[in-house]
């Protein structure tokens, strides 16, 4: 029976883990849209319904139709139908939990199941790039990447993209706090410096081989060890309220240590369990619920296959 109609779930991600600034990210399991994409007679690309947020409608601005004109140009034989997209937004943009991207990787993900799967996940990561280029002007990978693949991905090269799928450590848990405040990308690129010590690079890149070993190793301690960011969170904390608060006590709490997710607002911890995961959220909340700023606390366990197929038809 051909396939017509697809409904899938495009999960939320962190990137800039920690000491992994740019390069690394990973796949969440309860935070995400709902699309669905439907096969149409006209062979265009076109959006029909957006819900929950106020999104670009037109084809060429909207990520998500971006990315599939970009997969449609990589094709050897195009297909003989279009697409028609419905988007159900959970996810807030500007919220540093990867919209765009899952906006970009669910929509190349369900498209390719249309067509047959003519690509795999990783030959789909620069197509759902090319989305991420209209909404921050770069056509970034460091959270389409784990949308796509799940789990913990690492961007090795830019241009031309290469990721490189790292495990993930048993039963690990993230919770988030997404304070409602909007923080600009040009604002939170233009703090960074230009220029750093090399006494910090090396601390840097030390860290970052010691993370990807912990996922490797199911090494719990080492992976808390390796969550310290000396280049960009100094600068980029500075923005967001009551952050230094949050991480110490999401770690009092039990977390095995946090980061800033994206390029803000939202705060990122890692916990070993679901159990301190809920005692981190409670802490967090704690510290949150004594400020003025509108909140939001998530709790999920790592997605480790990403996209996921709801429904086919």
């Amino acid at each position: 029976m051909e396939l017509r109609e697809i409904e899938i779930f495009a999960p939320a991600t962190i990137a800039n883990i920690s000491c992994g600034f740019d390069v690394m990210g990973c796949c969440l399991d309860s935070i995400g849209d709902t699309m669905i994409l439907r096969k149409t007679s006209d062979k265009s690309v076109r959006i029909s319904k957006i819900v929950g947020e106020e999104l670009p409608m037109e084809p060429e601005k909207n990520v998500a139709s971006v990315a599939i004109m970009a997969m449609l140009k990589a094709c050897k034989v195009q297909p003989d139908f279009g697409f028609d997209i419905e988007i159900h937004k959970n996810i807030k943009p500007g919220s540093g939990i990867g919209s765009s991207a899952a906006s970009a990787a669910g929509a190349v993900f369900a498209a390719n199941e249309l067509m047959g799967k003519p690509f795999s996940n990783h030959e789909l990561i620069p197509f759902a790039a090319e989305g991420e280029r209209v909404a921050c002007g770069s056509p970034i990978a460091d959270n389409v990447a784990p949308a796509l693949l799940g789990g913990f991905t690492l961007v090795k090269e830019t241009d031309p993209i290469k990721v490189i799928e790292l495990p993930s450590i048993k039963g690990l848990y993230a919770t988030i706090i997404h304070p409602q405040i909007e923080i600009k990308t040009s604002l939170s690129r233009d703090i960074l410096p230009q220029n750093v010590s090399l006494k910090h690079a090396v601390k840097q890149w030390a860290n970052v081989g010691s993370l990807v070993h912990a996922l490797h190793t199911n090494d719990h301690t080492l992976f808390a060890e390796s969550l310290k960011d000396y280049i960009v969170e100094p600068h980029r904390s500075k923005l967001i309220p009551k952050f230094d608060e949050v991480i110490k006590s999401a770690i009092n709490a039990g977390a095995l240590g946090g980061g800033i997710s994206g390029s803000g607002p939202s705060i990122f911890t890692f916990s070993k369990d679901s159990k301190t995961a809920d005692n981190v959220s409670i802490a967090i909340n704690n510290i949150y619920k004594k400020t003025h700023i509108p909140y939001h606390v998530y709790t999920s366990k790592i997605n480790e296959t990403g996209v996921k197929i709801l429904k086919r038809s």
